[in-house]
């Protein structure tokens, strides 16, 4: 016989009730850790998408360099410039990814919103290891004694300066490598070489402060200098040019002839009498500018700045040992505060050189198919311009060109979805022939620097 008692049912209810209450909280703990392992798994995939956006970003930036390099090789030929409308510079596409390449416009006022797209000219600034006191003084938000340092640093004559001992190093007295060496130099700062560009994109994004209140994005040193400027003294098939100082009567008068320059045998001539005076010791022209001046005020026949163009990428005043010229400003493409500088570094006031840079920037925007030979500049001036009499002096060096064999393309590069943005500065050279790369910076951590139009542009596309 099976005696149940009560207390004995109670306790096997309680029993139950015990394994149910254990199973349910194993059921939850499951739960949780198969929630917490999915919730991971969900992390994990999104940084590994990120990763792989990044990944896809940065095969952009060097997909990106190579098609600039291809567009350099065919479009910047001979000293010439390449031009944003012959190749895509924004927004182009790379598999799933999508690249920019920021610029600077040389013929408007810098925007205040949105950034310009295109290649940068490194010929249209003033080369930091040639450019003397004078002209470095005068470029906006320089000083004499800031510009005196710059000098000092890369002097290989100097004394070194017994104040950089503080900061645990001496001035380096060689040329500079890059332009941002110039933050080791004395008095140059943040503010110096960046201005109001923080992160070096030509416009005042968000975060950037407009400190003197004039609507525009103010750039620095870096905007303004470079030490990458050279140009080949020699054809691009590496024949000599013709130099016109040391050249016989009879080779200028077959180059004259060979470009159809009126009373070519005449012009020979009077050069070549210049050259060699019957009296007194021999003289020379101490750049192209100059040459052109005498030959448009011969009294054989005035040379044209059309017929000069037909001569002046066979010509030089000048045979180096190692047949480049350091330094040299295009006139094509330089701003109108570093045309500027130049000409108040030679002398010039600083009305008359304001003056003659505006004028210049106003000539080259309205002809722009004229802009052959340094010989516009006289046609915009005036052969008696205080400022083209200055830059032809016999004591005048040569600091004026219309090419350009070295580029920047700042290359911002984003994944699919708009997402793994990356940045990547690289400096071209051509002046060899086939493009090479100078030099490269990763610029990523200065931040988006594609505008808010872009950003825009991308977040749109990416929720279709």
């Amino acid at each position: 016989m099976n005696l149940n008692f009560p207390w004995q049912q109670r306790s096997a209810g309680r029993e139950s009730a015990s394994v149910l209450i254990i199973v349910l909280w194993v059921c939850i703990g499951l739960v949780s850790i198969t929630l917490y392992f999915a919730n991971s798994m969900t992390y994990e995939l999104r940084a590994a998408d990120n990763r792989v956006t990044g990944l896809t970003a940065e095969q952009a930036i060097e997909g990106a360099a190579r098609y600039v390099s291809y567009a350099l090789s065919y479009y910047a030929t001979n000293g010439a410039v390449p031009s944003n409308k012959q190749f895509s510079c924004e927004a182009a596409s790379i598999g799933e990814a999508k690249f920019w390449i920021i610029g600077r416009d040389p013929a408007v006022t810098p925007s205040v919103t949105e950034p310009y797209f295109g290649l940068i000219d490194e010929g249209s600034k003033l080369n930091v290891n040639r450019a003397g006191t004078n002209t470095l003084s005068y470029l906006p938000n320089m000083d004499p004694v800031t510009a005196q340092a710059i000098v000092d640093w890369r002097n290989t004559n100097g004394t070194p300066d017994l104040t950089y001992a503080q900061y645990g190093y001496t001035e380096k007295e060689a040329p500079f490598e890059t332009v941002d060496e110039l933050r080791l130099v004395d008095g140059v700062t943040g503010d110096i070489l960046e201005g109001e560009d923080n992160n070096r994109n030509g416009v005042l994004d968000g975060s950037e402060k407009d400190v003197n209140g004039n609507g525009v994005c103010d750039p620095g040193l870096s905007d303004y200098l470079t030490v990458y400027s050279r140009e080949p003294n020699f054809h691009s098939d590496g024949s000599i040019l013709t130099n016109v100082n040391t050249a016989t009567q009879t080779t200028l008068e077959t180059l004259f002839q060979n470009a159809n320059i009126n009373n070519a045998t005449a012009m020979a001539r009077a050069v070549n009498t210049y050259l060699n005076p019957p009296r007194g010791a021999k003289q020379t022209f101490p750049n192209l500018l100059a040459f052109f001046l005498f030959c448009n005020q011969s009294a054989n026949g005035a040379m044209t700045s059309a017929e000069f163009a037909n001569i002046y990428n066979d010509i030089t005043t000048t045979t180096g040992t190692n047949n480049y010229i350091y330094g040299r400003l295009n006139i094509n493409t330089a701003r109108a505060d570093v045309l500027t500088a130049l000409f108040m570094g030679s002398g010039i006031s600083e009305q008359t050189a304001e003056s003659a840079a505006q004028n210049m920037i106003s000539y080259r925007d309205q002809n722009p198919q004229g802009l052959n030979s340094v010989a516009w500049m006289v046609d915009a001036l005036g052969t008696q311009n205080q400022v083209v009499t200055t830059m032809a002096a016999a004591n005048a060096t040569d600091k004026l060109t219309v090419h350009s064999y070295q580029f920047t393309a700042d290359i911002a590069a984003v994944g699919p979805y708009g997402r793994g943005y990356r940045r990547v500065k690289f400096v071209f050279d051509v002046s060899e022939g086939s493009p090479k790369i100078l030099y490269r910076q990763d610029l990523s951590r200065l931040g988006w620097a594609l505008g808010t139009k872009a950003r825009e542009n991308l977040m749109a596309n990416a929720t279709k």
